[in-house]
């Protein structure tokens, strides 16, 4: 937070002084920036600065996940496997049609670096010309985050869910101040209220 009142002059004014230096410089620049994070709730928590959330947000891209463009993932496997057989010094020049389906199929929850490091590994794999997956190890996986998606997560928010109630009971439903819900659980009172729009939480609960 300290910082970004300092980044947001050198953006507006475009000028900034070294540190230990009186003489102020001037700049110009043009600023790509990315994130993985949800600013707009990093602004409602108080955690980013909205008039530099404003500045960041002049032109914003957003990049969909790998499910969401299955189209792609062959070209990506393409490039992997022949920067890393290049690397790796192998001859592999064959892409099963039948590896390229499931890798296409496969939802990618870590998304491209998930799937570079599985190219990566099917090259080490490789014993010829053509490309090896450990395809076995994707319905692994798929089998895996289908536990935990339906188990795992689905519980934790319930369980949340039902912590920030109980909270809310105990403190009659006052949300701020120092005896409020907010304080209790630990969290700011905008975080709360944040959390309760997502999880649905109202007095009729």
């Amino acid at each position: 937070m300290d910082l970004q009142p300092k980044l947001l002059r050198v953006l507006q004014e475009q000028k900034f002084e070294r540190l230990g230096s009186p003489r102020t410089l001037q700049v110009d620049v043009r600023l790509v920036a990315a994130t993985n994070v949800d600013l707009t709730q990093k602004v409602a928590d108080n955690q980013f600065r909205s008039d530099l959330y404003y500045r960041l947000n002049v032109f914003p891209v957003t990049m969909p996940p790998l499910r969401e463009r299955r189209e792609d993932i062959p070209l990506i496997v393409r490039y992997f496997a022949q920067k890393h057989a290049q690397h790796m010094k192998k001859p592999i020049d064959t892409i099963p049609a039948k590896a390229m389906n499931a890798l296409t199929e496969y939802r990618w929850p870590g998304n491209v670096r998930e799937l570079e490091n599985f190219v990566e590994r099917a090259v080490i794999l490789s014993r010829g010309s053509e490309l090896e997956f450990p395809l076995a190890e994707l319905k692994q996986r798929s089998t895996l985050n289908a536990a935990v998606s339906i188990s795992g997560f689905a519980t934790l928010e319930r369980a949340e869910k039902e912590h920030i109630i109980r909270a809310l009971g105990e403190t009659n439903w006052v949300i701020g101040g120092p005896t409020g819900a907010a304080a209790r659980l630990g969290m700011k009172r905008t975080t709360l209220q944040s959390r309760m729009r997502k999880l649905g939480i109202n007095r009729q609960n």
